[in-house]
């Protein structure tokens, strides 16, 4: 997997930096039923302990909360955590939100009762480090709750690593979608996994009104064109535009696109 000569902290760096560009929150909240749903599988008890890793501006966060769990969330996006911060005060939701690094969580061994992440947790480049600190919060028989994309599931992170490629030897984030790298990941160290499919429907007027919004909010998205520049802006913009209506399901009216995830729910042994 990944390759051991590589800084994984200056990669770190550079992805922070790439998910603070933008606003990630103009993105996420259109996924709000994701985390809500992710609450619902893992059967968020009313007094739980929670935490949500690399919750962005804070959906699942505000969906556990909402359940009247006791939810902290972490991330190392202050501009994010922010936005959270305001949606958690105008909800009048109680919820914690501190700044963080999904690879080295500032909390106690098994704290947390139930350990969360939307979409987050999965790209942060040392894997098996990810992976042992999500197990590290939580208490033994706890469960640990993620969404993962798929391989296969959204088409633009192909495509922009196709034009403007990741470092070599780091893993590939959606690898975290497949069982085979979810066991081994998490190891002997689960008494339990269950994966269930799951379908998020992108929703926008056209796919150019989707990749105007991304390429406004969407920090992978911006960086991967400042990183081809001028003269390869075209053929990533043909891609990408090719690859969301080659799924769009409403034909001239709109852009409605599955996009294919997994909620993943691991016991804690």
């Amino acid at each position: 997997m990944s390759d051991a000569g590589l800084d994984l902290k200056a990669v770190t760096q550079v992805q922070q930096q790439v998910w603070s560009q933008g606003d990630f929150a103009k993105i996420g909240n259109r996924a709000q039923i994701v985390g809500e749903h992710l609450c619902e599988t893992v059967e968020v008890v009313p007094g739980e302990r929670v935490l949500d890793v690399a919750c962005g501006s804070g959906n699942t966060a505000l969906a556990a909360s909402r359940r009247f769990g006791e939810v902290v969330g972490v991330d190392y996006v202050p501009a994010l955590l922010e936005n959270a911060r305001e949606r958690a005060a105008a909800e009048g939701l109680e919820v914690e939100f501190a700044e963080g690094d999904a690879q080295a969580l500032p909390f106690g061994e098994a704290e947390f009762d139930v350990v969360l992440s939307t979409f987050g947790a999965m790209f942060a480049p040392d894997q098996p480090r990810t992976a042992s600190e999500l197990l590290r919060v939580c208490r033994p028989g706890g469960r640990i709750g993620m969404a993962n994309w798929t391989p296969d599931g959204l088409p633009l992170f192909p495509v922009i690593a196709r034009h403007a490629p990741p470092p070599p030897g780091i893993d590939p984030p959606l690898l975290w979608g497949t069982e085979e790298r979810l066991r081994e990941l998490f190891g002997d160290r689960i008494s339990g996994l269950r994966i269930e499919p799951r379908v998020l429907m992108f929703r926008y007027r056209s796919a150019e009104h989707w990749l105007s919004y991304f390429r406004t909010y969407f920090g992978p998205i911006m960086m991967a064109f400042q990183r081809v520049g001028a003269e390869g802006a075209a053929a990533l913009e043909a891609d990408l535009l090719d690859a969301m209506r080659a799924r769009n399901l409403a034909g001239d009216r709109a852009l409605v696109m599955p996009a294919h995830y997994v909620e993943v729910v691991a016991t804690r042994a």
